[in-house]
């Protein structure tokens, strides 16, 4: 079993509040589950209005398979958002 997982940073330079964070975090986490079946989630500066953090993990039974969903999730998530990826950490 292989798990690989991803910290993605985005800067949301048009939220004013929390509620415009939690609008772009929920299309975010809800489009992206929906389309891989994927575990993703809010993991760090949930109280910094214009800085969005979340984690995501791909599980499989080979390294390649693995590595392939991740490469194409996070193209999905860099084409269907509307905000700046500053930071992607691989573990």
């Amino acid at each position: 079993m292989v798990t690989l997982s991803t910290k993605l940073v985005f800067h949301l330079p048009h939220s004013h509040s929390l509620k415009d964070k939690r609008k772009v975090r929920r299309s975010i986490v809800e489009r992206t589950k929906h389309r891989f079946n994927v575990s993703i989630a809010e993991v760090d500066t949930q109280d910094v209005l214009q800085t969005l953090t979340i984690g995501l993990a791909v599980v499989s039974g080979e390294h390649y398979h693995a590595k392939e969903s991740m490469e194409e999730i996070l193209r999905f998530i860099e084409e269907h958002i509307d905000a700046e990826l500053i930071t992607i950490e691989h573990e």
